[in-house]
């Protein structure tokens, strides 16, 4: 048990008499508090609300959590909760392994350990996640105006609603939800909507079925229907139906018919059935228990089916997570592959297939298949209040030892583009050949930040991995000064300015090389690198021991490789700075390979507000690498790629950088 939720009853019950505490006494959530704004944070608020517990509601003295029966679900959205995340209680009530580990059952309004505080947990930025909430609850006139039970008074829809409230920040916040976002976050599975076609009907029902998946059917409302209407046929608009059983029967004329096993989350069903079954032997319905079906569910043939419902809406979940559920034990698990991953400005954040300069800087990851199979990717952004337009795209390769370049995406078509949504997750499946894919999740505006979890699912295991170049200096980054006329030229502008400053043994400070550069260096672009920090960086370069000095021929050094360096930055920039986009280009260029963990560091570092850096903070960049590899080196001489170092070695190393 969490130690918050643990911490908090504790720190409520010691003070607590045999009688429990007193109606002042009890949990009052300081994250999420009895406020208006936890309510309407944008919007006008619609009515004057005030905040009751449960036992003040009229009506409401001996309040149930969670009944130890299982009864029909009876959640309704109330004047202002939300259908979609009703139905949402609804699918995940209709799985009662599932169910428990989001609603623990072990919490309750009576005892003395009551103490107004409920947890639930629920899958959130990747990780299951435990929520806890007060039990002050939105009213209006003492009538609650969210989610809530119309029958059986059980409070764990209302309470579960506010936490899922309190993740989003406002219980306005959720309006913005939808059903696909919901399911994923009630069980921590991949959740997929399709359209209900015979084609997609008989992948449903003769493949994905067989699997760990809790499948469901829903009518769509439209102009002509609203929701909870009911068709002809009995069957309720807007109610997601989860199918339970496919059967094949033989009719009396040897034909096969398939039918479909429904339950309604209400427990009941006013299903109005043809009469499929007067071809059916009598035999035949005994053996898929055509007369022993609880009440709420009911048989309907696929042909109707296909004819009546218009979507299926269904949650894949990994041979783990559905180790809960007793109703999918029987089923073959889905094999999934997890990794996480992060949009960074000026890393990773390259953009949609649009921005042609920047979409190869995206997250990589390679997916390997060694069969053909059907797999569903997706991709899940850690973003709540504000989410961002993304998707992803899929490119098959033949084989891939590094991270792709721009070269290729303006060479090769993708296999698969995703739609791009502001939802919470974009989910897609495709048809696999044997062989290797790139899998690139992005945003649709390059420059956008977030965090995000890739998820493939497959039914036959495959391989998923990150695609990064491995750090590496591939040439020094320091020129020696060629000593040709035109460099003699050059170099003689700083001599008599160097000797000036210089002490007896011809050498400066950093402060003086900051002086000099200030006085010497043609223009204020190039004078950018004419501060402390950059000169401090300039002088542990050269003198790796520590002197604090700068000679005259490390000087001459340092003045030709500015110019060569000045080319590179000329090359890449816009204007008189460069794009962050740029800086892992123009340092490979410099003749450092990096991988994007040490290009974060940098942008950290050295990028400025508006997504550029000057020339000055590229030289920093160059300086801050040539002094890291340089001590890594000298500690690795044999080159095995790693090093043991005492504390003040690591010390003096890290401090240097």
């Amino acid at each position: 048990m969490p130690a918050e939720y643990e911490d908090i009853r504790q720190d409520l019950l010691k003070s607590s008499g045999s009688n429990g505490l007193a109606p002042g006494e009890l949990y009052e959530d300081p994250d999420f508090p009895p406020v208006q704004t936890s309510i309407f944070y944008h919007q006008k608020p619609t009515h004057k609300f005030a905040w009751k517990r449960p036992k003040e509601l009229r009506g409401f003295e001996n309040p149930t959590f969670l009944l130890d029966v299982v009864t029909p679900f009876d959640a309704v959205a109330g004047p202002l909760g939300d259908p979609w995340l009703v139905n949402c209680l609804g699918i995940l009530y209709s799985a009662r392994g599932l169910f428990y580990r989001v609603v623990p059952a072990d919490q309750s309004f009576s005892g003395p350990d009551y103490c107004g505080v409920f947890r639930f947990r629920l899958w959130w930025c990747g990780e299951w996640t435990e929520v806890t909430v007060d039990d002050l609850l939105p009213v209006v006139d003492g009538k609650l105006m969210f989610i809530q039970s119309q029958q059986t008074k059980q409070f764990w829809p209302a309470l579960l609603e506010k936490a899922y409230a309190k993740l989003h920040g406002s219980y306005e916040a959720i309006k913005y939800g939808n059903i696909l976002d919901g399911l994923a976050n009630l069980t921590g599975g991949c959740a997929e909507q399709v359209p209900v076609s015979p084609d997609i009907s008989s992948l449903v029902l003769n493949k994905i079925f067989s699997k760990t998946s809790v499948i469901t059917c829903t009518v769509t409302a439209n102009e002509d229907r609203s929701n909870f209407d009911k068709l002809s046929n009995g069957v309720i608009v807007g109610c997601n139906y989860r199918l339970l059983a496919v059967e094949r029967v033989h009719t009396r004329n040897g034909e096969k018919q398939t039918m479909i096993r429904l339950q309604s989350p209400w427990g009941t069903s006013d299903y109005l059935a043809s009469s499929p079954w007067d071809d059916i032997p009598v035999q035949e319905k005994e053996r898929i228990g055509v007369g022993y079906i609880p009440e709420g569910e009911f048989w309907i043939p696929e042909r109707e089916f296909n004819a009546t419902f218009k979507q299926f809406e269904m949650v894949h979940l990994d041979g783990d997570t559905s180790l809960d559920e007793p109703s999918l034990r029987t089923k073959l698990p889905w094999t999934m592959r997890v990794w996480e991953g992060r949009w960074q400005r000026g890393v990773t954040a390259g953009g949609c297939r649009n921005n042609v300069e920047t979409f190869h800087i995206n997250p990589q990851f390679l997916l390997i298949t060694a069969e053909e199979d059907e797999v569903i990717i997706s991709v899940h952004q850690h973003v709540v209040l504000s989410p961002l337009v993304i998707g992803f795209s899929v490119y098959g390769v033949t084989s891939v030892g590094a991270r792709l370049d721009a070269h290729f995406f303006k060479k090769h078509h993708a296999v698969l583009h995703s739609a791009y949504t502001n939802t919470q997750q974009v989910t897609c499946r495709c048809q696999l050949q044997p062989g290797q894919y790139v899998i690139i999740p992005t945003s649709f505006e390059a420059g956008a930040e977030a965090a995000f979890t890739l998820r493939v699912y497959s039914s036959v295991p495959v391989n998923l991995g990150i695609l990064d170049d491995v750090p590496a200096q591939l040439k020094p980054a320091f020129q020696k000064a060629i000593g040709d006329n035109n460099e003699k030229t050059y170099i003689k502008v700083f001599e008599a300015a160097f000797l000036q400053l210089a002490d007896e043994r011809k050498t400066i400070s950093a402060f003086d090389l900051a002086d000099l550069l200030d006085a010497v260096l043609p223009n204020d672009y190039v004078k950018s690198c004419a501060t402390s920090e950059c000169c401090r960086e300039v002088v542990l370069a050269f003198n790796p021991f520590g002197g604090g000095r700068l000679t005259y021929p490390s000087f001459k050094d340092f003045i030709h490789s500015l110019r060569v360096w000045q080319s590179i930055f000329k090359a890449h920039c816009s204007g008189a700075v460069l794009p962050a986009e740029k800086l892992k280009d123009s340092l490979m260029d410099v003749g450092f390979k990096l991988n994007s963990d040490i290009l974060s560091l940098l942008m950290l570092r050295h990028m400025r507000k508006e997504g550029t850096l000057r020339f000055g903070d590229f030289i920093t960049c160059i300086l801050h690498l040539q002094t890291a590899f340089s001590i890594f080196n000298r500690k690795d001489p044999s080159q095995v790629g790693s090093v043991k170092m005492t504390m003040t070695e690591w010390l003096r190393s890290s401090l240097r950088c």
